[in-house]
């Protein structure tokens, strides 16, 4: 298992395609996943290998095989952010594109924020609209991993969170701890700072993001990809979506 070192946590990531590539990515998973479920075992590997890139994918801290702290001062998202390039960093990548999903878009969107220069391409996938909207209950993914059993939780979405994180036998403390820890929102007039191509993807059912245009419009110049018959948790696995990071690396998708 490879890993890095970043603010003195340990994280493991995987490197995959051609390390002469003249490009790379870095891939950021979502909550209570980790870098095989939701990118080595969706084909994500294999088909950017075969696009000639260099790619990264790694465990955020509190997921996988990386360090789990129970604090949730350690899960500051900015500092998850700089995650990211201390990787690049040890891998010795200059510039990368960036490709997250669902808590890993709001990562790679911060990412863009604090030192947009290293990025290349951004893509943010099962986030959208809704960003924008007050959040659901604040407290309530961590109440949701706290839970002595998933039959206690009632909303729908959070057991669903909770039994994927039961599934990848993930620590539900540090999870929670994750789920609590500070931010800064991302909101219309801030991500007008993003100066990135920038391409949002998310699918035509999914209630947790909303609409990706409703995002979209709130960074100058990015674009918006709907995947049709898609929930959050469908919608990454879903051949059009790696068609459209493709189409939009490859200066295709208008």
């Amino acid at each position: 298992m490879a890993q890095f070192t970043s603010h003195g946590l340990s994280l493991a990531y995987d490197e995959f395609g051609p390390r002469e590539a003249k490009k790379a990515i870095v891939l950021v998973h979502g909550f209570s996943a980790n870098r095989y479920e939701n990118w080595k075992r969706m084909g994500w590997y294999d088909a950017i290998a075969s696009k000639g890139l260099r790619g990264f994918a790694f465990d955020n801290r509190g997921h996988g095989e990386s360090a789990k702290p129970h604090d949730p001062a350690m899960y500051d998202r900015e500092a998850m952010a700089r995650d990211v390039f201390a990787l690049m960093d040890h891998a010795g990548v200059e510039r990368a594109h960036l490709l997250g999903f669902s808590m890993g878009s709001h990562i790679s969107l911060t990412a863009a924020l604090v030192d947009g220069g290293r990025i290349d391409h951004l893509v943010v996938a099962g986030v959208g609209g809704r960003m924008f909207k007050p959040p659901r209950d604040e407290g309530a993914m961590a109440e949701a991993m706290e839970a002595d059993s998933p039959d206690s939780i009632s909303d729908p979405m959070l057991k669903s969170f909770r039994h994927f994180a039961d599934e990848q036998k993930e620590d539900r403390l540090a999870l929670a701890a994750c789920s609590r820890g500070a931010r800064v929102p991302l909101t219309r007039d801030s991500l007008m700072a993003i100066r990135r191509p920038t391409l949002v993807v998310a699918g035509a059912r999914d209630q947790l993001a909303g609409p990706p245009q409703g995002l979209a419009e709130a960074i100058p110049g990015a674009k918006a990809v709907t995947l049709p018959g898609c929930d959050h948790f469908s919608c990454i696995g879903h051949p059009l979506f790696k068609a459209s990071v493709f189409d939009f690396f490859d200066g295709w998708l208008e």
